[in-house]
């Protein structure tokens, strides 16, 4: 058995020093705090300058500028594009006369950072250079971020924590009060990757509802957006405004408080006892049952550091990628495309968890689908389709975003029928199912009628507008991307099998018999069917073709053709345009083709979307607007579960190479098989 407190704590990141590219974050999958080396936010604008803010962010919060009107998508003008005998019109293009429609309703609605606490040094924001003796450990085991250091010879520590079945912060603050104190702000909601706009005060409200010796009650008011901030104490504390929207708090020496955002007045909060508590009781069970990967005794010097990674990945998806929305690319730590999230990620930042013995993590954010059905099936009918087409880049209200990709990208398409299979592999049986049939069923209505039938060949296609994946293409161009087409046909046989075993009538079948082959050249799949050039003109961003293999099981590609186009992949292709999945991606074709040792060679490839800094998130280091890329952690968990429990039919840990590689694994579980 593996010793999973010892495992989890060894990861345990550590800083001595300010790392702006590594701040850490408390949070419980609805509610997340991101914080500095002080505990709190208290260098704010040198993070925001180098591009990581910190924030406080939460599944529940969310923010709409007024602008001159609220627009709907009716007021964008559409492109219209050929599509069989007919044309049909999507919201791709910024044309004259709805500009203002249309750059309205990419920012909006957004995410917003609710609150700033930080700490004050003698009246004045904290310097990083002054800061001495910085120690910060963030203890995975329990949730609890400690954090020590020292101005001028006088010593602070401060303990953060989440609490796991609230939205409340806990602080232990242990400072002398007369020159440590904490500061509170609030900004006004923005769409930028900072979720703040600390230059309008006049378009926000901050109450004080109520105040008592130990405790405040504000209320906060942003156009649509208003919540509660509760704050509670053991011991009287002094709250005294020093600006619009921004007060200054201090208690005793040893100071214990609570911090409770809310959508109505809390009814309830916890002591920062019991925060701690909650928080212990909830990650030492997460530990305790999670799938855990130890590679101790390894010779290979790369086990130790992808043991790390795989630790903090599972940490950091649990408080940022399994709320009850799907998550965006920077979940709850700052705004990444506006503050919405992109629903072609979904799997990559949550399809491990029923392989990891978690599918309830994944379950939270399953209801979203089904509370925004019909509004998915308003999507497929305002262009004559029939069931559910469901949005790319989107908040929690559901309308896709006008984008020159968004709503031309298919590939999320597939995803909800992905995932409940992944639960009901997990031993989540039929009932999850049985519960989903309707979003299923009309899903799969769509994936049917977006098909054309080509008579001479006698097949049905996928052609255009499509842009696939691999975000290069001209929507207008692309006809059979192989990607799409082999994900296409794997989920219609899942929603089919599924169809039989319940019962429920459907009209799929001779469609998914009739799925087109995927395009092959030069020896290679394709990126599409009209790309003769895909190894010369278009090797760059998602080699997603190598998807129809390793992200799913297949029964109909030529392995050996599979194998030529991996080869292809990693002798043209521009790694440095890639993205943070495409290096798990690749890993689990190389494991499904038998190929343990060129697995771990891609999984663990030095470049610079493959990099995972302190804190554990992988970092796009060619990006600015991507300090941390979530997909990244999500798909390395998703391949290390195929490469080490494998597939149905696969040996021992098909993807480990036989050399220099211990390893010992509980609570994983196989993936499908071809």
């Amino acid at each position: 058995m593996i010793d999973k407190k010892k495992l989890v704590s060894k990861h345990n990141p550590r800083l001595f020093e300010v790392k702006k590219d590594s701040p850490l974050t408390v949070g419980n999958g609805e509610f997340a705090f991101t914080a500095d080396v002080t505990g709190m936010q208290s260098l704010y604008q040198e993070y925001v300058a180098a591009h990581m803010p910190l924030c406080t962010m939460s599944q529940w919060g969310w923010h709409t500028t007024p602008g001159s009107k609220a627009f709907t998508l009716a007021d964008v003008e559409h492109t219209a594009y050929d599509y069989e005998d007919r044309k049909i019109h999507l919201p791709v293009e910024k044309k004259p006369g709805s500009e203002e429609a249309y750059q309205w309703l990419r920012e909006n609605p957004h995410r917003p950072n609710l609150a700033r606490f930080g700490l004050t040094y003698n009246g004045e924001e904290i310097n990083p250079e002054s800061l001495e003796n910085i120690k910060q450990e963030l203890r995975l085991y329990d949730g609890h971020l400690n954090s020590s250091f020292a101005i001028d010879g006088h010593a602070a520590k401060v303990v953060t924590v989440c609490d796991s079945e609230s939205d409340i912060l806990g602080f232990k603050l242990s400072a002398d009060p007369e020159l440590f104190k904490v500061k509170l702000c609030f900004p006004y909601g923005s769409h930028n990757m900072s979720g703040s706009d600390w230059d309008s005060p006049q378009k926000h409200e901050t109450a004080i509802i109520n105040q008592e010796p130990q405790s405040v009650l504000l209320k906060r008011q942003m156009d649509d957006a208003d919540f509660y901030v509760a704050i509670q104490s053991e011991s009287p504390f002094e709250l005294r405004q020093t600006g619009p929207h921004e007060y200054e708090m201090s208690s005793i020496a040893e100071w214990e408080f609570t911090v409770n955002f809310s959508q109505q007045a809390p009814q309830l909060q916890h002591s920062y006892e019991k925060v701690s508590e909650n928080s212990e009781k909830w990650w030492s069970n997460y530990w305790e049952t999670t799938g855990l990967i130890d590679f101790e005794g390894s010779a290979d010097p790369r086990a130790q550091e992808l043991e790390r990674r795989l630790i903090l990945s599972q940490y950091l998806l649990a408080i940022q990628s399994a709320g009850s929305l799907p998550p965006q690319e920077t979940g709850l730590t700052c705004n990444s495309w506006h503050g919405k999230f992109h629903l072609e990620m979904h799997p990559w930042h949550s399809a491990w968890m029923p392989l990891y013995n978690q599918s309830n993590l994944l379950k939270r954010s399953l209801p979203w689908y089904e509370e925004i059905l019909d509004k998915a099936k308003g999507n497929a009918a305002k262009n004559g389709f029939v069931g559910a087409k469901w949005p790319k880049q989107v908040a929690y209200d559901g309308m896709d975003s006008p984008s020159l990709i968004a709503t031309v990208l298919i590939w999320q398409q597939s995803h909800l029928i992905f995932m409940l299979d992944l639960i009901e592999q997990a031993g989540g049986g039929m009932g999850i199912i049985e519960g989903y049939w309707e979003t299923i069923a009309q899903t799969a209505d769509f994936m049917c009628d977006y098909l054309t039938y080509n008579p001479e060949k006698e097949v049905y296609e996928l052609g255009a507008p499509i842009i696939p994946a691999q975000e290069e293409h001209d929507p207008r161009n692309v006809k059979n991307p192989t990607f799409e087409v082999e994900y296409w046909r794997y989920c219609l046989g899942l929603a089919i099998k599924w169809a039989e075993k319940l019962g429920k009538p459907h009209s799929w079948q001779g469609y998914y018999e009739k799925i087109t082959p995927s395009p092959v050249g030069g020896g290679c799949y394709l990126a599409h069917e009209n790309c003769p050039t895909t190894f010369e003109d278009f090797n760059r961003d998602h080699p997603s073709m190598l998807g129809a293999w390793g992200y799913i099981p297949n029964d109909r590609m030529d392995e050996g053709i599979m194998r030529e186009t991996l080869n292809k992949v990693l002798e043209v292709w521009d790694f440095e345009s890639m993205w943070g999945w495409d290096f798990a991606l690749m890993a689990m074709t190389a494991t499904r083709l038998g190929l343990p040792d060129l697995a771990m060679d891609i999984l663990m490839m030095d470049t610079p979307k493959n990099d995972y800094v302190a804190s554990g998130n992988n970092f796009q280091r060619l990006r600015t607007d991507l300090p941390l890329y979530l997909p990244g952690n999500g798909s390395l968990l998703l391949a290390a579960a195929y490469m080490v429990a494998g597939f149905e039919g696969s040996g021992n840990l098909p993807g480990i190479p036989k050399q220099g590689w211990k390893v010992r694994y509980e609570n994983l579980l196989k993936s499908r098989g071809n």
